[in-house]
């Protein structure tokens, strides 16, 4: 019997070894998902994001562009009236890059959403004529495309 009782308890021993690591890992995993789980909602909380993070439902995907281009004519006013003549195009579309990066749009700078954006941006910053235009012409890299957005942004604005 002793000999029974003695492999019972070693293949307990054996079978507790093997699994051990298998339930830590497990808890270690089940923590870490909580943990990214947690930081996917700060990151969503903090763009602004209404439904999950990845943006994959309808209006969240609405809600976040809508965000977006609110981002960009603020952006774009607070730019136009602090840079006057000076104006750094470069440091502007840096900042607008940032402003996508921050919301999860790709591809900003083919975006119509980006350019209706920079229309209402002028408007609100009360760009007129031929300051307008040339705000207009800049931004849009001289495109037909992006200057009909910005156009109908600028128009858009009350």
């Amino acid at each position: 019997m002793h000999s029974i009782s003695g492999r019972f308890n070693h293949k307990c021993c054996r079978f507790v070894i093997l699994i051990l690591p298998l339930i830590i890992t497990g808890c270690s995993f089940s923590d870490s998902s909580r943990s990214s789980s947690t930081s996917s909602e700060s990151i969503s909380d903090s763009s602004g994001s209404l439904s999950d993070s990845s943006g994959s439902s309808s209006s969240s995907k609405s809600n976040r562009e809508k965000k977006y281009e609110s981002e960009v004519s603020d952006y774009t006013m607070a730019y136009v009236k602090s840079s006057h003549a000076d104006a750094d195009y470069a440091g502007f579309l840096k900042g607008l890059s940032d402003i996508a990066a921050k919301i999860g749009i790709v591809n900003w700078d083919e975006e119509p959403k980006t350019y209706r954006g920079i229309g209402k941006g002028l408007k609100k910053a009360g760009v007129e004529g031929a300051a307008y235009e040339t705000y207009k012409k800049n931004f849009a890299g001289s495109d037909q495309q992006h200057m009909q957005s910005i156009q109908k942004g600028y128009e858009s604005e009350k």
